[in-house]
């Protein structure tokens, strides 16, 4: 019976009539990166932060959070090439320049704006392209797989709803990966997904692709990018997500054909977001659709990524979700000004509503509309007379030259959301340094007036960002985040 279906399977693969397999041609090989973020030791003073620069350089070594994670709840969120990943050993594993972080980050950009378009009634539509670019991959949990469990190291993504991972046989190709490859014939709890089925027909539902017509098994397929792929089957199995929490009969992909050039060898993708196949969908008579996140605060440190509600701190803020991006696999927001030295720019309404706003685990920079960003940038400029102006770097066209300054003082930086409620951008989300003679605004222009903004996880540091699905809300709290 195996034979019959990885027979069928490799067919399946080879198929020209869909498209996702006509990308294993490729021969272009593309290898993701996240580079070294900094650790930026700053206070606020009359609406800016002063900067030591000798916090600048990088560290090699991991740092522990000082905020203690709730083992029952949470799981460590770890930086692929932060000095906490481990990966850092492999001399396989070579650091990416921060030019390739920011490329591999506008590809991302790119795909949501490819994927994203509002109509004149402002509604959101999802087009018929390939899907979201993982981006960079930056950051990573562990979760378990199977009975007994194998844990498996996979990149969260709040703009993805499938959970897959690759596994044995890996009848097509599987890349490699950090731990050994999920083998679903040693565990007693797994089982794939016939066809046809009610469950096989929401893939194709959901926009991914599905297959049954040469075997009955379900066969999923999901893409990225023209590099980043994962066939496989549709499965159940069981999900450890915390040391107290398993869920039978998760729904994800057993992928047998993968590509994840930009994943930090992970195992595969943990999917966040909103969906059918999502782990917020599936977790939800638990977890009730609540998840939040504190992303590491620099490369030598660790955050956490915790499901439900009863942890969260008392000091939350919440923004509703956008209504314009119901129905999506995004969390949007409604951002109404920014302001800059702790004066607001009154930015029309209207700059931000044509594009709308996600936010996003995955993109690093957050990404305005032209008129926003360069409202932004002149503010900025304006109090940052006294250093000398650095060449434009990759997409990021506001840098300058820190070079034979011990500290460097620069303005606030706000974002205001629906609801009132203001994010103040922590000083190590202000400026993305390259070196200290090329340190660049941390805002990049979208290339039209219409392409959705993107909050980035890099403006996001210093915040536990808490994801209430059930009540349309996204909230914001300080304090917990290292």
């Amino acid at each position: 019976m195996a034979t019959f279906l990885f027979s069928n399977l490799f067919v399946f693969l080879h198929s020209s009539s869909l498209f996702l397999f006509l990308l294993l041609c490729s021969s272009n090989k593309s290898y993701g990166f996240q580079g070294k973020s900094t650790t930026l030791e700053s206070m606020v003073l009359d609406h800016s932060h002063n900067l030591q620069t000798s916090s600048l350089l990088p560290s090699t070594v991991c740092k522990s959070s000082t905020e203690v994670i709730n083992e029952k709840s949470s799981l460590p969120i770890i930086d692929k090439h932060g000095p906490c990943s481990g990966l850092n050993q492999d001399k396989e594993n070579i650091a990416p320049s921060h030019a390739e972080i920011l490329r591999q980050d506008q590809v991302r950009a790119d795909s949501i704006h490819s994927m994203i378009s509002l109509n004149s009634l402002g509604k959101t539509s999802l087009q018929s392209k390939p899907g979201i670019s993982i981006g960079t991959g930056k950051y990573q949990v562990s979760l378990g797989f199977g009975s007994p469990k194998t844990v498996l190291s996979l990149v969260f993504d709040t703009a993805s709803q499938l959970t897959w991972t690759q596994c044995q046989p890996c009848s097509g190709y599987c890349y490699d990966q950090r731990e050994p490859i999920f083998n679903p014939s040693k565990s007693s709890s797994y089982s794939n997904i016939l066809c046809p089925s009610a469950t096989c027909n929401q893939i194709s539902s959901q926009g991914m692709q599905r297959d049954c017509s040469s075997s009955s098994t379900c066969l999923y397929g999901v893409t990225y990018s023209n590099t980043t792929f994962s066939v496989g089957f549709l499965a159940k199995e069981t999900l450890t997500t915390t040391s107290s929490d398993v869920f039978k009969g998760f729904l994800f992909g057993c992928g047998q054909r993968n590509r994840f050039p930009n994943g930090g060898r992970a195992a595969g993708v943990l999917g966040l977001g909103r969906g059918w196949f999502s782990l917020v969908s599936q977790t939800a008579n638990k977890y009730k659709k609540v998840f939040s996140y504190c992303l590491p605060s620099s490369d030598e440190s660790s955050g956490y990524l915790e499901f439900g509600s009863a942890n969260l701190p008392s000091s939350i803020k919440y923004t509703p979700m956008s209504k314009s991006f119901d129905g999506t696999h995004y969390y949007g927001l409604d951002m109404i000004d920014i302001s800059v030295g702790g004066e607001k720019l009154s930015i029309d309404r209207s700059v931000f509503s044509a594009s709308g706003t996600v936010i996003d685990s995955a993109s690093l920079i957050t990404r305005l509309p032209p008129a926003a960003y360069g409202r932004v940038r002149n503010a900025f400029e304006a109090k940052m007379t006294k250093y000398p102006k650095a060449p434009a770097f990759e997409n990021l066209g506001t840098c300058y030259d820190f070079s034979g300054n011990a500290t460097v003082v620069m303005p606030t930086i706000s974002l205001y959301f629906n609801g009132g409620v203001e994010m103040p951008i922590d000083a190590r989300g202000i400026l993305y340094f390259n070196k200290i003679s090329q340190a660049c605004l941390a805002f990049a222009k979208n290339g039209d007036d219409k392409d959705v903004m993107i909050l980035g996880n890099f403006q996001q540091k210093g915040y536990e960002v808490v994801y209430d699905d059930a009540n349309g809300r996204v909230g914001f709290a300080t304090g917990r985040c290292s």
